[in-house]
């Protein structure tokens, strides 16, 4: 995502808290800081993706955090998934401060991210994300104004449960094909071209089938977005039986030892099950 506005002629300041991580980025132009205070110095607009809310607020609100020296105005894109209503709690801390915050959550995996084709969920008011939209343009193809401030946060929680049903299907479906006996590519040839057809059946089947495991998107924090989908539901008393079975399903993945794993190790739990071998 860095290097997709850097190309598009954004000067780019950048902090990681593992600096190696942001090699990549300098090496295409961006200029690296040691604190996110430094990062965020004269920024009109300031893009946050890390892990979990505590990350958001520490590197916003930190002893060294961005907000620290962000000229009063900057605008804040919380790029990360995170409580809905912690987001409303942070935008309204930086609103005190004279900061304004979108919550612009994503989807479409490490390959959206590097393709520019990630899909935007953005809550805030129409005038930020007027202005923000020339950078979500660059980052998404998909860019979609959900409502106020935490409205993206609940947009993706939902797109969380839809991912995570269709990979346990296609995990399904694989299990159950090739305990009878038939070649996985032509199940994933076949369901791909059909209503059986999803995001998880074109980008995750084949690493499934090859014995994959590499992760574009970790199970562990897919489970940090299962948390929030339960806390949420238990918020609002919404049933979620399909989430809460493959939150159960995942940390049979992650007791595997398979949290740092893609989230299509999914696959790995219901060929257990099945007494399938898996490819290592």
């Amino acid at each position: 995502m860095a290097i997709n506005l850097i190309n598009a002629g954004y000067p780019l300041h950048c902090y990681n808290r593992t600096p190696s991580k942001a090699q990549s980025v300098i090496e295409a132009g961006g200029k690296y800081f040691s604190t996110p205070q430094e990062a965020a110095r004269d920024a009109s607009i300031i893009l946050v993706m890390v892990t979990d809310g505590p990350d958001v607020e520490k590197v916003l609100f930190g002893e060294d955090g961005a907000l620290q020296a962000a000229p009063s105005g900057a605008l804040i894109l919380v790029m990360s998934t995170i409580s809905p209503q912690m987001n409303r709690d942070l935008a309204a801390r930086a609103g005190a401060l004279g900061f304004r915050m979108i919550d612009a959550p994503v989807s479409g995996g490490d390959v959206g991210a590097q393709r520019g084709t990630l899909s935007i969920m953005a809550g805030g008011n129409e005038t930020d994300i007027a202005e923000a939209m020339p950078v979500f343009q660059v980052l998404g193809e998909t860019i979609t104004h959900c409502g106020p401030v935490g409205s993206g946060q609940v947009v993706k929680l939902c797109n969380q449960i839809c991912g995570a049903l269709n990979l346990l299907g296609v995990c399904e479906a694989l299990s159950l094909g090739t305990k009878n006996g038939i070649d996985p590519e032509i199940l994933i040839r076949v369901i791909s071209g059909g209503a059986g057809n999803s995001w998880a059946m074109e980008h995750l089947a084949a690493k499934i089938a090859n014995g994959d495991w590499a992760p574009g998107f970790m199970v562990d924090t897919q489970q940090k977005d299962m948390r929030l989908v339960a806390e949420m539901a238990a918020q609002t008393q919404t049933p979620l039986p399909g989430a809460a079975l493959t939150t159960q399903l995942w940390q049979a993945a992650q007791a595997q030892d398979c949290g740092s794993e893609g989230i299509q190790s999914l696959a790995k739990v219901l060929f257990a099950l099945a007494k399938i071998d898996s490819k290592k």
